[in-house]
């Protein structure tokens, strides 16, 4: 069992990433297995060298600790760039002109979860002569065409989750127009190719789950499917999910809170539903005595963390 770590550095962890991390951590080594650290930084605009420090300082700090890596996204375009070429050389892109108003206006419907709008395929139908037009103008974005098929998993914490792919995903992108890969092709890429075959992460990514599922066969046929686990997102007190912007959940105001390494991981671990009671503990002690089905036994939806703002 390998799970991984995969953080994005534009900004200082907070609660519900440790949460993550926690459980991702838990469910492999439980399993006598290992940890990938790898760096999410695809938005080279975002992705501060700072941040990247901090994540290893803040995992190893926490007692998160991991076997491989770090793995950095940016020394992996040449591996993306393939993939989409093959993708090309197969007619599965067609480039996208659409702007994000354009796409919410036209949006089909809105998945079961998160915010994700369904494409409704409008530069999928333009002619090439206008697709050359529109070149000449602006960069477009590529997106992958998908089929009007079901994919099916059983997730560790929500049990079987269905999607089709057309009606509730959408063409998705894989190329955003300043050239960079997009979030879906390099992380089944990573994923595949890092040999991670236990994710865990938060519960706003099931959707995306069977696409990426979708993606992965088509250009790691070779790879079989990892198991999955969606946890549930800790939320503020008025059920907003949390965000870096949230300070009251920063590691840095944790650290100031709850004063150690195992003070943080204690709360967390209580906040998540992990353990009965608000104290310290660090997750070598978790590890003893958890478990994947009594954990989604024990949790539904999502947890508030009554005290962010």
């Amino acid at each position: 069992m390998k799970g991984r770590f995969a953080p994005s550095p534009s900004g200082r962890m907070h609660a519900g990433n440790i949460y993550a991390a926690l459980v991702a951590w838990l469910v492999a080594h439980a399993q006598g297995g290992t940890i990938v650290l790898r760096i999410e930084d695809l938005d080279q605009e975002r992705s501060k060298a700072e941040y990247c420090e901090a994540i290893l300082r803040d995992f190893a700090w926490l007692g998160l600790t991991w076997d491989e890596g770090p793995f950095y996204q940016h020394d992996r375009i040449g591996d993306y760039d393939e993939a989409f070429h093959w993708l090309s050389s197969h007619d599965m892109l067609y480039p996208c002109f659409c702007t994000r108003a354009e796409i919410a206006a036209n949006a089909v419907r809105a998945p079961h979860f998160g915010e994700k709008r369904v494409y409704a395929g409008t530069c999928r139908k333009l002619s090439s002569e206008e697709v050359g037009r529109l070149m000449r103008l602006k960069k477009p974005s590529w997106r992958v065409k998908v089929p009007h098929e079901e994919i099916s998993f059983i997730d560790g914490v929500y049990g079987r989750y269905t999607q089709n792919l057309a009606l509730e995903c959408g063409d998705f992108l894989v190329r955003r127009a300043d050239g960079a890969s997009a979030y879906q092709l390099a992380v089944v890429l990573d994923d595949a190719d890092e040999g991670i075959d236990s994710i865990v992460r938060g519960v706003d990514l099931l959707p995306s789950t069977p696409q990426q599922l979708w993606l992965r066969r088509l250009v790691r046929p070779e790879v079989d499917d990892p198991q999955y686990a969606h946890v549930p997102l800790l939320v503020s007190s008025d059920g907003k999910r949390l965000a870096k912007r949230d300070h009251d959940a920063s590691i840095d105001e944790l650290k100031t809170r709850y004063k150690t390494a195992a003070g943080v991981i204690g709360h967390i671990a209580f906040a998540g539903g992990l353990i009965p009671n608000d104290e310290p503990i660090m997750p070598e002690e978790l590890r003893s005595h958890f478990s994947l089905l009594s954990y989604s036994d024990s949790i539904s939806g999502k947890i508030a963390l009554p005290w962010a703002s």
